[in-house]
């Protein structure tokens, strides 16, 4: 079972369509049009084309697969007191005073750019259940880091 936001489902949903309604039927036509050329097995296109089928309908069945265990999260149901899956946390790093601002997602959602991170991440991991002013300590590649949470929203 997969946990996870309206908006990451919703991209999910949208990811697929893509995948099945336009990239799909292209690759098709393009198998189609190799095919014509004639000796399949020297046609370079043609296998180029297989490949890129069964990349396409490998990403199609696991998006599918994801859809059929997913469960949407209703926001209004979740404790903003304590860090949880969607929690948008703010936090100060003890050793240089950095703030850093991350809301944890299902890890078909994270996106480091957009400020999500995986609820399997080491930070999140070390955040969950946690409270407002508490200090965490997180084991990271890099070192240990100690963190200060300072705010958590939905």
């Amino acid at each position: 079972m997969e946990y996870m936001s309206q908006e990451g489902y919703d991209k999910l949903v949208a990811e697929l369509r893509q995948l099945e309604l336009v990239e799909l039927p292209q690759v098709r036509d393009a198998i189609a049009e190799a095919r014509d050329k004639g000796d399949l097995s020297e046609n370079f296109e043609y296998h180029a084309a297989k490949r890129e089928q069964g990349r396409l309908l490998s990403q199609i069945r696991f998006r599918q697969r994801v859809l059929e265990n997913a469960r949407v999260i209703d926001t209004k149901v979740l404790a903003s007191d304590c860090v949880g899956l969607l929690s948008k946390v703010e936090m100060t790093n003890m050793a240089n005073n950095s703030r850093m601002t991350y809301t944890i997602v299902s890890p078909h959602e994270a996106n480091l750019r957009e400020g999500k991170i995986s609820i399997k991440s080491p930070i999140s991991q070390a955040l969950l259940s946690k409270k407002v002013g508490e200090v965490v300590e997180v084991h990271v590649p890099a070192g240990t880091l100690k963190l200060r949470i300072e705010n958590i929203t939905l």
